[in-house]
């Protein structure tokens, strides 16, 4: 009879719910890692597609400046800001100003 007893007392309904709210527990968590590491990659991404535009527009400012440094009137300029005449020319310093 401690058997039967025994049993009697076992409660199979709350054992069965319990371990179903344990398997959905555990499926919950795998679909949790799952999302995380989804918005992970995903954050990953779009930094990358970040440092990708930038780097575009710095490569287009960058051959924008390689054209105009092959422009002749930019050549003669910077020859002239660096104190360079052409040949035949007289070179001048003024001295004396004050300065502002």
């Amino acid at each position: 009879m401690p058997t039967r007893a025994l049993r009697e007392r076992v409660r199979w309904d709350r054992i069965g719910r319990v371990s179903l709210l344990v398997v959905l527990c555990v499926v919950a968590g795998l679909y949790v890692q799952q999302a995380l590491a989804y918005l992970a990659v995903r954050n990953q991404a779009a930094h990358q597609r970040a440092i990708v535009h930038q780097l575009t527009r710095d490569n287009a400012w960058l051959r924008a400046q390689q054209r105009s440094l092959n422009d002749p009137a930019t050549i003669l300029r910077d020859a002239r800001v660096l104190g360079m005449v052409r040949p035949g020319e007289h070179p001048y310093e003024v001295t004396g100003l004050p300065n502002h």
